[in-house]
């Protein structure tokens, strides 16, 4: 059961696979392309272009089913996969409170909430907006 074919047109498709069959009894691209289109109604561009090489070598083919045939083949969309995107970090470090903590740090070693905030960004955990405000508050009062 076909369910998008218009019954009043040609089928060149079928046409051009049964005489590939007839050219080719024992080949199993043709064989199982027609079993396809038996089963579904149509075939992929890929595989009508395959059809086309096939049936383009039978000597007594008429030429306006093979240009009928590519014809279908042009008018069918092409599918292109698009390119993976290039993979970023999760966490980008954020080099102003890199050096906020580096000048804290240099100045008082043993600053615990600095030390904190300073292993927090090893790990790779992003500071939140109100830890860096600490920072800052902390450079001010400091005077660095």
């Amino acid at each position: 059961m076909q369910l998008n074919k218009k019954t009043s047109d040609p089928d060149i498709i079928n046409e051009v696979l049964e005489a590939c069959i007839l050219a080719y009894p024992v080949s199993s691209f043709i064989i199982s392309i027609y079993q396809q289109y038996q089963k579904r109604g149509s075939l992929s561009k890929k595989q009508l272009q395959g059809l086309l090489g096939k049936a383009s070598k039978i000597p007594d083919l008429p030429h306006a089913k093979l240009a009928t045939l590519e014809a279908v083949i042009k008018k069918m969309p092409n599918r292109f996969k698009s390119e993976l995107p290039e993979n970023k970090p999760l966490y980008e470090k954020d080099a102003v409170a890199a050096t906020m903590i580096e000048t804290i740090l240099a100045k008082y070693p043993q600053h615990k909430r600095v030390l904190f905030l300073k292993s927090k960004y090893d790990n790779n955990q992003p500071l939140s907006p109100q830890e860096i405000d600490e920072l800052k508050k902390f450079k001010q009062v400091l005077k660095l």
